[in-house]
């Protein structure tokens, strides 16, 4: 269908929202018109994510029936016993994601669908728990994860707990095409919805059996946390309540949260943007950790399923890890703690993705545990997990990527900053106790396995346009590969799209050079922006960041290049 003729479809609805009908009337830039309604949002490697507000392409209230129209058809197919397991919802702290989560239960109820709802916020971890405790068909997650002020999404989650895999996702995608009008998709009302035991409220018994689990972690004694003084920033979002009561349950009672940031906020006013990976998101907890000598900083992004972490580095500031030199660390103190206990399995097996770094690989050989690699997202390390818990062939110790994703125990399927700011203050407990800083057991690694430097690049490309720029540079590289670059001759190029590795298919390059560094690139699932990862390692920090520069100079200099129109 010509976007006009979604405009219009749109604007003749008798029915359509107030306040979403006055928005689509005030439009007058025809290109924005185009973009709101040229297509559907879909799911990418995180779910369905847009901009709030009128149009096809926009997350309202109406493409939010329409994912939930399918999401229940495909649980209807699945058979009577899926349909009586219902399906449990979560929210965060962002604009209209109460509602949203609302109208999901509520379509889910008129398909005879139970909806388990959350009274209030929760994390996303949290979410993936209730759907293995409850025995859930399904979760829905509404939750732009760390996206502008102006988003919000909907992830879909399996019964193992983990987002939807890609033959999965296809199988509700294929069912929400089948959705003739986003429109029209009927609700039950509200109290009808109560009434008929189809749209519970749930909390605080999720929250106990959740807890319960966290202290499970734990890899030493309480009495050891009681020294470091941690400044906790939940940047406005889900994790304050989840994350201090885990720390105070494990003994750390120096917990200094940020004010500003601590209470729930949809415009994360205190923030450029609410990413741990954005350095400036800690610019005020800094503040708080120099004035009261904080050992560490913990920061969680608005769903609370990754972490930041700032710690002294060599010169005594405060510095952000990078979500590699995290994963590394972690990994290291877990393998570590588990040996000197006695439990470390011989079948043991570390999942990352393939745009992770290598230093978690060569940690976890050290230790003789096997590294699995998988693409970006992270259901497809939970795909892993479900397979190895299943077949009994490997025990899962510990799953991460590079953008701040972090998995302890499998008792949820998707990333966890709960468990991971819980086990990164343990961690800084116990090097502390040896008088050493987060930043200096780095070096110990480094000094062991070679500097590791490793730098994102993201290009913002939005719209059709933007599309079109994206798969001009991805075709570039696939028709002219990469002989050389940095002044390194390339060893291997990877192209994911052919499913290479027993791996799905996916848009993703990668080079491998003859001095251990490489680079990938792939457009992103879940905004418009197409990313490239670089990665070197050397002697020392200087020859890593050198040979880490020279490679990102040559490479970007080819894709801004004119030719690529």
């Amino acid at each position: 269908m010509d976007y006009r003729q979604a405009v219009d479809r749109w604007l003749k609805f008798q029915d359509l929202d107030r306040d979403l009908r006055r928005e689509l009337e005030e439009i007058t830039d025809e290109k924005e018109l185009e973009d709101r309604f040229y297509t559907s949002l879909t799911f990418g490697t995180a779910g369905m994510r847009g901009i709030i507000g009128a149009g096809t392409n926009r997350m309202n209230r109406y493409t939010v029936r329409k994912a939930t129209q399918g999401l229940a058809r495909f649980i209807l197919n699945q058979g009577e016993e899926a349909k009586k397991k219902g399906v449990v919802i979560a929210y965060d702290c962002r604009h209209q994601s109460p509602e949203f989560a609302r109208e999901a239960g509520l379509v889910l109820a008129q398909n005879g669908i139970k909806a388990y709802v959350f009274a209030e916020l929760r994390p996303t971890p949290e979410l993936s728990f209730a759907v293995r405790h409850l025995g859930t068909a399904a979760g829905i997650m509404i939750t732009a994860s760390h996206n502008p002020p102006e988003y919000n999404g909907y992830k879909v989650y399996g019964s193992d707990g983990a987002q939807i895999a890609t033959d999965l996702a296809n199988a509700v995608l294929e069912e929400i095409g089948r959705v003739p009008d986003e429109l029209t998709v009927p609700i039950m009302p509200l109290e009808e919805a109560r009434a008929a035991g189809l749209f519970e409220v749930i909390g605080e018994e999720i929250d106990d059996a959740y807890q319960e689990r966290l202290r499970s972690l734990a890899m030493q004694p309480v009495q050891n946390n009681r020294d470091l003084k941690i400044v906790y920033t939940p940047l406005h979002g889900t994790g304050n309540k989840p994350v201090r009561r885990i720390l105070r349950d494990l003994g750390f009672g120096q917990v200094q949260v940020v004010e500003q940031q601590e209470k729930p906020d949809p415009d994360f006013s205190t923030v450029r943007s609410p990413n741990p990976e954005e350095h400036e998101a800690f610019a005020q907890a800094i503040e708080i950790a120099e004035r009261t000598g904080a050992d560490i900083i913990m920061g969680t992004d608005p769903d609370a399923d990754r972490v930041g972490v700032v710690a002294r580095d060599e010169t005594g500031e405060f510095s952000v890890l990078t979500g590699n030199q995290l994963g590394a660390l972690l990994l290291d103190y877990l393998l570590a703690r588990r040996k000197e206990r006695g439990n470390l399995p011989e079948n043991g097996v570390m999942i990352k993705t393939i745009v992770t770094s290598e230093l978690g690989a060569k940690i976890a050989a050290r230790y003789g545990v096997e590294t699995i690699n998988t693409l970006t997202g992270f259901k497809f390390i939970a795909d892993r997990i479900k397979q190895y818990a299943e077949s009994g062939e490997k025990t899962f110790l510990f799953g991460y990527e590079e953008s701040y994703g972090y998995l302890i125990g499998d008792f949820c399927r998707d990333k966890d900053a709960v468990q991971a700011c819980m086990v990164a203050a343990e961690m800084a407990a116990y090097y502390k106790r040896q008088g050493l800083t987060l930043y200096q057991a780095l070096r110990r690694l480094f000094d062991r396995y070679g500097t590791h430097q490793e730098e994102l690049v993201s290009l913002t490309l939005k719209g059709v346009d933007g599309i079109k720029r994206m798969r001009a540079i991805m075709e570039r590289l696939r028709r002219f590969p990469l002989r050389e670059a940095g002044g390194i001759t390339v060893r291997e190029q990877k192209d994911y799209s052919r499913g290479i590795e027993g791996l799905p298919k996916a848009d993703v390059l990668k080079y491998l050079f003859e001095d251990g560094s490489w680079f990938a690139i792939r457009p992103s699932g879940t905004e418009p922006k197409i990313k490239f990862y670089f990665a070197s390692v050397g002697e020392n920090g200087e020859e890593a960041r050198t040979r880490l520069e020279n490679l990102k100079r040559d490479v970007m200099k080819i894709v801004q290049s004119e030719e690529i129109a």
